[in-house]
């Protein structure tokens, strides 16, 4: 190896030091694959329980049943988001340890931030839709402000988290044109998206 090689070596290996060390890269690619998962069996519970519950039973009385039924589909929410979060904390703790990463540092705190910036401002958002009965535009608003959070967060790990928010923003643009499909949209972007975005993160960083 001559000079000039040796320099371009120790270039690279100067670049990928400070991109460790700008960058969250302990976030497992599987625990997008189960979050998809979860979001699906959300979904699937979710449409199951608007087709029986809503279309049926709020006919009979209408009084409390839109406020429940929004509590329990909230609930189904909270449950899933839960779920992701656990499995993702659980998953890429593991992938830090295997990989002498930390999982929690200044990078991570960083990237925590970036999120949940626009996450918290489409959660009072979502609640505002909701307080004023826009029952139909949850589901693109979700969408949207999840898209954001990810691009908006994806400067501090993986780039191909960025994609991933931009089709979630897509998706929500479009859904907000076919509002009756919003169950369909949300498990597109949530389920059958974060599903593949996983695999290939998996494919691509982790199978070795």
């Amino acid at each position: 190896m001559n000079e000039t090689e040796e320099q371009l070596a120790a270039i690279l290996d100067i670049r990928q030091m400070m991109k460790r060390s700008s960058r969250f890269l302990s976030l497992s690619g599987l625990s997008g694959v189960f979050a998809g998962v979860y979001a699906l069996a959300g979904a699937l519970y979710a449409y199951v329980f608007i087709t029986k519950h809503v279309y049926n039973v709020c006919r009979q009385d209408p009084g409390n049943c839109v406020m429940k039924s929004m509590g329990i589909l909230g609930l189904d929410a909270f449950i899933v988001l839960s779920l992701s979060l656990f499995t993702s904390f659980i998953l890429s703790y593991r992938k830090a340890k295997r990989t002498g990463h930390k999982i929690f540092d200044q990078v991570a705190l960083k990237l925590l931030i970036n999120l949940m910036i626009p996450l918290f401002a489409g959660g009072v958002f979502c609640l505002a839709l909701l307080y004023h009965g826009h029952l139909w535009l949850v589901a693109p608003s979700m969408l949207i402000f999840y898209g954001l959070a990810l691009v908006n967060g994806s400067k501090y790990t993986l780039d191909d988290i960025r994609y991933l928010g931009l089709i979630e923003i897509a998706l929500g643009l479009i859904c907000c044109f076919y509002v009756d499909y919003g169950i369909v949209f949300w498990a597109i972007g949530f389920g059958i998206m974060h599903i593949i975005y996983g695999l290939m993160m998996w494919f691509k960083y982790e199978r070795n």
